[in-house]
């Protein structure tokens, strides 16, 4: 279904293609397995004939390798000075007289009119004929035709998620990536548009479809080129787990095909730290309003083992700053219930941000509100706060424990989980100041990522516990406590946000977590 015309004219912006590559284009798209043909890309009957000749391979995706003439007809032909510039006045003229063409601006050459308007002719033709066979369809095979009508239309079927799991506060601790994995094993027979894979990363961001099948032959295959050898390549269409390899930006960039196209709901998963490797397409898929999800797991210095290189810190943050995309980082096993819910429902991209350490079953029975508002007060003192621990994700526990330690010590803490600044920003005015409190409200955010932009909520007097350098190798339990994410440090930045400077210094004499074994280098790898 793929015909992909390359223009071979052999200029870039900066000079000629030499001065950067050297390779042949037709040879790589041929190792590929892809069926390439070549022709003289000024010669309009030869590009028409490769171009039916490509249509006529149905086995194979075709590139048709088209050399060209940069800025034909003019001065500049053949030189990169027509490749990112207008021609000018005088080089247009010029143009337009080598090509035969009226001098006036704007002029429509009657021939090439008609031949626009044929085009639009056949097009509206071709349309009403498949709307015929649409109607054919559905006549012969109403529920079928139905259920087609609804996957265009992003649809959900009735009671789809009548049936998510949910976890009882206080039971066994559970790893978001994990949670998340029971979810999608809970919805995925009931939405057969829902497809995708990870980046090589199935068994650690726990988003494998366990009987749907790959989207992939098994080895065996032929070559259909030459019908000979073995190729175990993406021909068994039926599968739903797609295996996109060590290719995070292709992965996303597929992704958001498959939206593009629609008829299905695609996601795409890695860890966090990678990221950095897809971030234009998702980005993209910001841009264009798809609805493409994008599941990114390990994600803070608690990764551990795997040291600095494996473990985001500026990551989430900086996703949060592309437009229109919506990013949500579950505190528990029931927000990353909820977070799945606000991910198949959007009319948008997704991030689901989770984690690779075992987090608390929250105890959520007195939150006023829920995830879908972005922001929501999970546990409120007797009598007004003293002051507003804002957490997301795993941080959301520690908030919970050091309110604890705050009460005993006489002090009132509000903790407010935040899963998603996007959805919170989107509720009103009133619901922002009856979750965060009222201006002047002493605020502490606690988030194991990058500080900068919290002041948003914690305002120009609030306090912050983050990590605004790289991470360190070790245990991950021995890295948060190294970095202060400990119910000791975030009751002490409390305090001393209250003005209570001595008895902060005293609750944070000790961080309260094993340090040992931390160093700032590599590790194995450790998923």
């Amino acid at each position: 279904k793929l015909v992909y015309l390359y223009d071979a004219n052999r200029i870039s912006l900066a000079g000629t293609v030499g001065l950067s590559m050297s390779e042949d284009v037709g040879a790589r798209f041929e190792a590929y397995g892809w069926h390439v043909l070549h022709v003289n890309g000024m010669d309009v009957d030869a590009v028409r004939g490769a171009i039916e000749a490509a249509k006529a391979e149905t086995a194979r995706p075709s590139l048709i390798v088209a050399r060209t003439v940069i800025g034909f007809g003019s001065p500049k032909a053949n030189t990169f000075g027509v490749h990112g510039s207008p021609l000018g006045p005088d080089a247009a003229a010029a143009t337009k007289e080598a090509l035969g063409l009226a001098a006036e601006p704007f002029a429509l050459d009657a021939e090439a009119v008609a031949l626009w308007r044929e085009a639009g002719e056949k097009g509206a033709a071709a349309e009403r004929e498949w709307q015929e066979r649409l109607n054919a369809y559905a006549t012969a095979f109403p529920s079928e035709a139905a259920q087609l009508r609804a996957a265009w239309a992003g649809e959900l079927p009735a009671g789809w998620d009548a049936d998510l799991p949910t976890w009882e506060a206080g039971s066994k601790p559970v790893a978001t990536r994990k949670a998340s994995g029971e979810v999608i094993a809970k919805f995925f027979p009931k939405l057969p548009t829902f497809i995708g894979g990870s980046a090589d990363l199935n068994p650690s961001t726990n988003t494998a479809m366990k009987g749907a099948g790959d989207f992939e032959a098994p080895d065996g295959t032929p070559d259909p080129a030459t019908q000979q050898g073995l190729l175990g390549g993406a021909w068994g269409y039926e599968g739903r787990n797609i295996h996109f390899g060590i290719r995070e930006h292709a992965m996303a960039s597929a992704v958001n095909g498959m939206a593009a196209h629609g008829g299905v709901i695609p996601f795409g998963a890695t860890f966090l730290v990678f990221s950095d490797y897809c971030r234009p397409a998702v980005r993209l898929a910001a841009l264009s309003g798809l609805k493409s999800i994008f599941v990114f797991t390990h994600d803070s210095i608690a990764v551990g083992e795997d040291g600095p290189t494996h473990e985001p810190v500026e990551h989430v943050m900086s996703l949060r700053l592309i437009p229109h995309l919506s990013v949500v980082r579950p505190a528990d096993a029931n927000e990353t219930t909820a977070a799945w819910r606000l991910a198949l429902t959007h009319d948008g991209p997704t991030c689901l941000v989770l984690s690779r350490q075992d987090l608390a079953v929250l105890d959520l029975s007195d939150a006023r509100g829920e995830a879908a508002q972005g922001a929501y007060v999970l546990a409120e003192p007797e009598g007004d706060p003293d002051v507003v621990l804002i957490g997301t994700g795993s941080e959301v526990e520690l908030c919970v424990n050091a309110a604890a330690l705050l009460a005993d010590l006489g002090f009132r803490a509000r903790v407010v989980s935040m899963p998603s600044w996007d959805r919170f920003d989107a509720q009103s005015a009133d619901y922002r100041r009856s979750v965060l409190g009222p201006e002047g409200t002493p605020r502490v955010s606690v988030e194991a990522g990058t500080t900068i932009g919290w002041c948003r909520y914690t305002g120009g007097t609030g306090a912050h516990v983050g990590v605004d350098t790289f991470g360190a190798s070790g245990s991950g339990s021995a890295v948060l406590a190294a970095y202060g994410f400990t119910k000791e440090r975030v009751a002490a930045t409390a305090l001393a946000l209250l003005g209570q400077e001595e008895l902060a210094r005293e609750v944070d004499e000790t961080l309260g977590g094993d340090t040992a074994g931390v160093e700032a280098k590599g590790a194995e790898g450790h998923s």
